[in-house]
């Protein structure tokens, strides 16, 4: 046998084989055992399904195309060809596989006890936090939970690694801020990108910003351009403090509170404005948005913790004319009216009017052992309630954590028994008009 032939041979073998382990990959409503509570919705699975099996399908097509071309034409192609040929087909193997353990990496957890529950309250918290009636369809969201300070997010109908448009948006949120208000202050900042992205909010601010920068005095002309480099980031913080209010900033300074040279560290390669600056911006937007005395004090405590003063003469001089751009930079955003908002700003499009500071602490005092109360109302406003019951010290860690993982059980299994009811309703048979429009109809 010519070394050809003994190429044609042993590829042909691969190629059954990537067939046969193809084969092995079974649906995830086949494999993962998971409470009925803690399950993903239906609509998420269903796009999750058949989006990976258009992908085995696509794949097993291309396998089947290699082994007609290998008893074909491949007959007298090289050695090397077939090899050529065959190691882009098993790179499309490894993508499809990738693709899978990635939803697969987020579906298993859902069979931690507690966790799975909890995390499927929070598809249900992060369905509200997307929800913006009368200018998008959203896509639905899922969580899961990933080791490290930082939350991610990855956005639907984006492109996923090996092709293809992720079917759902998926949310990483850090272990470590289950169960308390920071989870919200994360989750909402990451579901804010998927937002932004849907309203084409980063596009539409961005021109403006690089105007600020070309007309601005030279002192403020790098402070503008760093606005510009970092405003996604800041759009996500903002839809996080629209949809909490001083819970999301609480929650920020939460995950940014690090020692000193990474606060104050500005990074030119980084979309994350400095910590340092990125507090008192939020601060800022909350001011803005729902004016109150706790704005101010709460970014003076940020100043406390993190003295500016013991910094170089030129790293105070950066701060100061980024501190002085701030109240410029926060009235474009609110005030910004977006094509996809069709003539509406930013700050008219959310939900300020039961956010404010007041009216969220008169919420807390009336729904105390009420908790029918907090359950009922939307995921969003059930979380800013807590956080501001929480910056006003009448709310507890303990208590906190407590409500929290209370509040995320109950959605969980309401949202479980609202889908079991609508599956569990009579269908009602078709009247004789439809029967006659029915068989009318082509096969």
């Amino acid at each position: 046998m010519n070394a050809n032939s003994m190429a044609r041979w042993l590829l042909e073998q691969e190629a059954r084989a990537l067939l046969t382990r193809l084969g092995r990959v079974k649906p995830f409503a086949l494999q993962e055992t998971m409470l009925p509570a803690a399950a993903l919705s239906p609509a998420a699975l269903v796009a999750i399904e058949r989006f990976l099996v258009g992908g085995r399908y696509e794949l097993r097509e291309q396998v089947r195309d290699y082994q007609r071309w290998l008893e074909g034409e491949g007959r007298r192609a090289s050695a090397a060809e077939m090899q050529r040929r065959f190691t882009i087909v098993r790179l499309r193997f490894n993508d499809v596989l990738s693709q899978f353990d990635l939803f697969s990496e987020v579906i298993t957890q859902r069979s931690e006890s507690d966790t799975g529950v909890w995390l499927s309250g929070l598809d249900v918290f992060a369905a509200d936090a997307l929800t913006l009636p009368g200018y998008f369809e959203p896509p639905q969201v899922i969580c899961y939970l990933s080791r490290g300070p930082g939350a991610a997010v990855r956005r639907a109908r984006t492109r996923l690694p090996g092709g293809g448009d992720n079917p759902v948006a998926i949310v990483r949120v850090p272990r470590e801020r289950m169960v308390g208000h920071g989870i919200a202050s994360s989750l909402v900042h990451e579901v804010g990108h998927q937002a932004a992205a849907l309203l084409d909010l980063v596009p539409s601010l961005r021109p403006l910003l690089h105007t600020q920068a070309e007309r601005a005095r030279p002192r403020h002309r790098d402070a503008w351009t760093l606005w510009e480099r970092w405003i996604s980031e800041i759009v996500a913080d903002l839809w996080s403090v629209g949809k909490l209010g001083i819970g999301s900033t609480l929650g920020l300074i939460g995950v940014v509170s690090m020692p000193s040279r990474f606060v104050f560290r500005i990074a030119t390669d980084d979309p994350h404005p400095a910590p340092w600056v990125r507090v008192r911006l939020s601060c800022a937007v909350g001011d803005a948005l729902y004016p109150h005395p706790q704005w101010r004090e709460l970014s003076q405590l940020w100043a406390a913790l993190y003295p500016p003063s013991e910094l170089d003469a030129g790293r105070q001089q950066r701060l100061a004319a980024l501190e002085r751009t701030i109240p410029a930079v926060v009235e474009l955003l609110v005030s910004h009216r977006p094509q996809s908002l069709r003539g509406r700003s930013l700050a008219e499009v959310l939900p300020l009017e039961e956010r404010r500071p007041a009216q969220l602490a008169g919420y807390f005092r009336a729904w105390r052992g009420r908790h029918h109360r907090l359950r009922e109302a939307p995921p969003t406003l059930a979380f800013a309630v807590i956080g501001q019951a929480r910056a006003l010290g009448l709310l507890d860690p303990e208590e906190e954590s407590r409500t929290v993982g209370n509040l995320l059980t109950y959605w969980a299994l309401r949202s479980t028994l609202d889908i079991a009811e609508i599956c569990a309703a009579p269908v009602s048979m078709p009247s004789r008009h439809e029967q006659r429009l029915l068989q009318t109809q082509p096969v």
